[in-house]
């Protein structure tokens, strides 16, 4: 078989650098047009904004042009706060004047000689019962409470320092007196022991209970060295006591209250949440003197706070039970106190002839501990809560039990971090109708629904481990100042203070920014729902973004609404082109959307008529509760 061998045709040179011009004119024809593509898109994006910066200045030309004019039609939506003011004031003249007119026989705390008169009187009456005391003291808790309120409610520029003093001087006055009165009526009881003795064991217990104190008394009548378990009746109350004790005619009382009477007093300073009332005139030239204004009065306040004396264990923590234990010794000549352990102990034989004492209490129903709480003794010399000098602390919440040893007898309280339930996680103020909306703050523990009405506020529901919690304070209408104490003294704090940035990080946000933000959201709160926006922690301080959405109705809210973006710079309020789902953030404004100078100008752009038509049918006394609760939790920098 033959074989025909086949040659590779070769190229020869001139065909080569036919190939090579080829190539190369071929990459010079693709580097033109993609220079050419290069500069069109070039110049397209150049074009687009030089478009953008036009049409931006175009609309903040306009922004500015019209400035002026919403600035004035703000002013006077704005009026309601000092309206709010004057109603607020002239409900504190008529309540003088109804207590004066009803004459029912107690005294009015505000008026100097009523109440030195009814401390005096009292003071007098020498020979009551614990029950008569007991009795006696809801109408002096109550007085208590009327100053307190007094103090915190009335602007600073209707409280004269002299009266400021006055206040002060008389609830001290009534709270040590009340206490007096407690150690004279125990000390009456007393005398009465033996009488009063159990069959069984030989000595004496009283419970006397009542919606503010609860009374436990016992006496070591017997001195059985081999009783040493005190326990009283039909409670889980019980003391655990030393045989030092047990052989020694002694009595143990404790008192549990309701009330905290150990914590000294702070001064009256004005806070953030005070600022509600602040009129600023937003017209032509006074606008920048306005802001100043405010910027002052906030730095003069932040100044105030940061220089009172003010504990960290106080500001750290909340007090939320307190109970009174003392040992007092039956002597013939009279009752005396009882040091344990004393100062000295060389007479006795063993050295630890005063081991602590075991102490079993039972919490409040009503107070939640969001953490296994903290067991604190007044230090009386140093006028604070301390934590030494305790030990063993069992805490069972299912049964709402605590048990600890203490080294000394005094007033002991549980504790728990103030800002436990800070920062938030989310928040939402939702219309519910006309002059009423609900605010609901998640934070890592609970979630808290708030209802505000006119002048009022209500606990609509708590909710701990997703679960809901029965609150006695659930149904109660109160007052913004008086509703914000209550819900405090049950551990359900979520309103900082001055001092809780040092204790929290927060997302900070310019106070005046702020301020301006919370009174614009409360005049739009009758028919726009706000919330929480993750975008709010990516702008500057100097900014806050929150999401909104047209809310006329009281069904419930859909889970997946269709919210807008709205960022306000205090003088500029525009929405952004993101939405909360968006993977990056950018202040890029909404297409066919435009600049304003305040969010109730904003809203009127996209807003139907009858949400307008709610807005401006809200009433003042609404619209400023909504803004004080918004300053008080501070939701923009704590969330």
């Amino acid at each position: 078989m033959t074989f025909k061998s086949a040659r590779k045709k070769k190229i020869t040179k001139a065909e080569r650098l036919k190939q090579l011009q080829e190539e190369e004119e071929r990459r010079q024809k693709e580097e033109e047009e993609a220079r050419v593509k290069h500069e069109k898109e070039e110049m397209e994006r150049l074009e687009r904004q030089r478009i953008e910066r036009e049409k931006w200045h175009q609309l903040e030309a306009k922004d500015l042009e019209r400035r002026n004019e919403e600035l004035e039609e703000l002013y006077l939506l704005e009026e309601c706060f000092p309206e709010a003011e004057k109603l607020k004031r002239d409900t504190r003249l008529l309540s003088q004047w109804n207590h004066y007119i009803q004459c029912d026989g107690s005294p009015d705390p505000s008026v100097s000689p009523e109440i030195n008169t009814f401390i005096s009187l009292w003071k007098e009456e020498t020979n009551e019962t614990l029950e008569e005391v007991i009795a006696k003291s809801k109408l002096v808790l109550n007085l208590i409470e009327k100053l307190r309120l007094l103090l915190l409610q009335t602007p600073s520029y209707d409280l004269e320092d002299k009266t400021i003093i006055q206040y002060r001087g008389s609830i001290l006055e009534l709270q040590e007196l009340l206490h007096l009165k407690f150690n004279v009526a125990t000390e009456r009881l007393l005398r009465q022991a033996s009488t009063l003795a159990d069959l069984d064991s030989g000595n004496m217990e009283k419970v006397i209970q009542d919606e503010n104190v609860t009374l436990y008394v016992w006496a070591n009548l017997k001195k059985n060295p081999r009783y040493r378990s005190v326990r009283f009746s039909e409670t889980q109350i019980r003391f655990e006591i030393p045989r030092i004790l047990a052989t020694s005619g002694i009595a143990i009382r404790l008192l549990h209250t309701h009330y905290d009477h150990a914590t000294p007093l702070r001064p009256v300073s004005a806070s953030l949440q005070g600022h509600t009332a602040t009129v600023t005139h937003f017209v032509k030239d006074e606008v920048q003197k306005g802001e100043a204004e405010i910027s002052k009065e906030l730095q003069e306040e932040y100044k105030q706070q940061e220089c009172e004396s003010v504990s960290v264990c106080e500001e750290e923590t909340k007090v939320e039970e307190q109970g009174d234990i003392e040992v007092q010794m039956i002597l013939k000549e009279g009752l005396q106190k009882y040091i344990y352990p004393p100062e000295s102990t060389e007479d006795f034989e063993t050295e630890n002839a005063f081991p602590p004492i075991e102490v079993t209490l039972e919490v409040q129903e009503n107070v939640i501990f969001f953490e296994d709480p903290m067991v604190a003794r007044w230090d009386a010399e140093g006028k604070h809560w301390q934590t030494d000098g305790i030990s063993n602390v069992l805490y069972q919440s299912e049964e709402r039990l605590i048990t600890f040893s203490l080294e000394t007898f005094g007033p002991v309280t549980l504790i728990q971090d103030t800002h436990i339930n800070m920062p938030f996680q989310s928040w939402e103020l939702r219309p519910l109708d006309v002059n009423k909306v609900l605010l609901t703050v998640t934070t890592v523990f609970t979630e808290i629904q708030i209802q505000i009405k006119e002048n009022l506020c209500m606990l609509a529901s708590v909710k701990v481990d997703n679960k809901k919690h029965s609150s006695t304070l659930e149904g109660r209408w109160m007052t913004p100042i008086s509703f914000i104490l209550a819900l405090k003294e049950t551990g359900l704090n979520i309103f900082p203070t001055g001092h809780s940035h040092f204790y929290v990080v927060i997302n900070h946000k310019e106070p005046l920014v702020e301020i301006k933000a919370y009174r614009q959201l409360a005049l739009l709160s009758s028919a726009f729902a706000f919330g929480w926006s993750k975008w709010n922690v990516e702008c500057s301080s100097k900014k806050v973004i929150v999401k909104l959405r047209e809310h006329l109705t009281e069904e419930e809210p859909v889970q997946d609404p269709n919210w807008t973006l709205l960022m306000f710079s205090g003088d500029r309020a525009q929405r952004l082109k993101i939405n909360e789902n968006s993977e990056t953030f950018s202040e890029a404004l909404k297409e066919e959307t435009e600049f304003h100078s305040t969010l109730y100008h904003l809203v009127k752009d996209f807003a139907s008529k009858e949400a307008m038509e709610k807005i401006r049918s809200s009433k003042c006394q609404f619209i400023d509760s909504v803004c004080y609760m918004l300053l008080s939790t501070r939701l923009l920098s704590y969330s």
